[in-house]
């Protein structure tokens, strides 16, 4: 397919149109749009020690890069994450969650979902499927989990957020990037939160877009490198 051809599928599938104003999708510049594309890779994050790729590549990256790549490099960011069947979908499918409504009604950002585990249930799935949890506010083994906010990457930094899963009753928040200011925010309201790293909470969205953009038939392939490594 010529670069064109992927690009409209792409926007067909997951428009940029549904991205937050302040938000990076699509291109940075302007590439050949006549080329072949044989190979999609999928980053999370694109460095300027990968942009070394043949020609007949195209990055699909999530974040937005922080510099202008040579190789042809598009973003899904936001829209990604906001869209139905997208990267917040692809987070409670491996909690084992059910969907039932937008977390941040205004953005769709995020979602409520329904539980039928007891804590201790829901803790053995979380530390089965993510190496680096941190918790506020660790509730009992049998307490019985109901509804359970998501939000793929960047939640529990915001302290809107915070406030808004104690306004909705959830019984707990699971996100990424726990700063101390919302540590003891929900300290304070008596909300659970639940860390899983932002890099990691958004993992399983990239499988499930590599699943959604696989019908390009060109062979596709995620990188997965975390930026944040342990000593």
């Amino acid at each position: 397919m010529r670069l064109k051809e992927v690009i409209n599928f792409l926007d067909e599938k997951i428009s940029k149109s549904l991205a937050l104003d302040s938000d990076e999708v699509g291109f940075r510049k302007d590439y050949d749009l006549t080329q072949e594309i044989t190979s999609i890779k999928i980053y999370m994050d694109f460095l300027p020690k990968d942009d070394e790729y043949p020609e007949n590549t195209l990055i699909i990256t999530h974040h937005p890069p922080l510099f202008i790549p040579e190789t042809p490099t598009y973003t899904i960011h936001s829209n990604w994450d906001i869209i139905d069947g997208g990267a917040n979908e692809a987070l409670a499918e491996t909690l084992k969650l059910e969907v039932i409504g937008y977390f941040d009604d205004k953005t769709n950002i995020g979602r409520i979902c329904m539980s039928k585990s007891n804590f201790k249930e829901l803790r053995d799935i979380l530390l089965n499927n993510f190496e680096n949890v941190r918790i506020v506010n660790e509730l009992d083994d049998g307490k019985k989990i109901s509804k359970v906010g998501i939000i793929s990457g960047f939640g529990l930094k915001n302290p809107e957020y915070v406030k808004m899963a104690k306004n909705k009753k959830l019984d707990l928040l699971i996100s990424g990037d726990l700063c101390q200011e919302t540590a003891i925010l929900a300290k304070n309201l008596g909300i659970t939160l639940i860390d899983l790293g932002h890099h990691e909470s958004e993992v399983p969205g990239l499988y499930k877009l590599k699943e959604t953009i696989s019908e390009c038939d060109i062979d596709i392939e995620i990188v997965d490198e975390n930026p944040i490594q342990k000593l």
